[in-house]
């Protein structure tokens, strides 16, 4: 796997001692720490994707009184 070398300027102060403080919490190197971070948000479509999607779905009819039951059968 082909990896990149990143570089973040003016993080303030408070945002990198509390990333410190969740990576030793964790155990885990500042720069593991902030690779996970990455990793898991990369690994997520973004919300534009996301709201494509379901606005390519096809519309639902139900009544209110569908959408109760249906919530009321669930729970049983």
């Amino acid at each position: 796997m082909s990896t990149e070398t990143l570089q973040v300027r003016d993080v303030p102060s408070q945002d990198a001692q509390a990333l410190r403080a969740r990576a030793a919490a964790r155990n885990m190197s500042l720069s593991s720490y902030l690779r996970e971070l990455i990793h898991e948000d990369t690994s997520r479509p973004a919300m534009t994707e996301v709201l494509a999607r379901i606005a390519s779905r096809s519309a639902v009819e139900a009544s209110g009184e569908d959408i109760r039951s249906f919530i009321d059968e669930d729970r049983r």
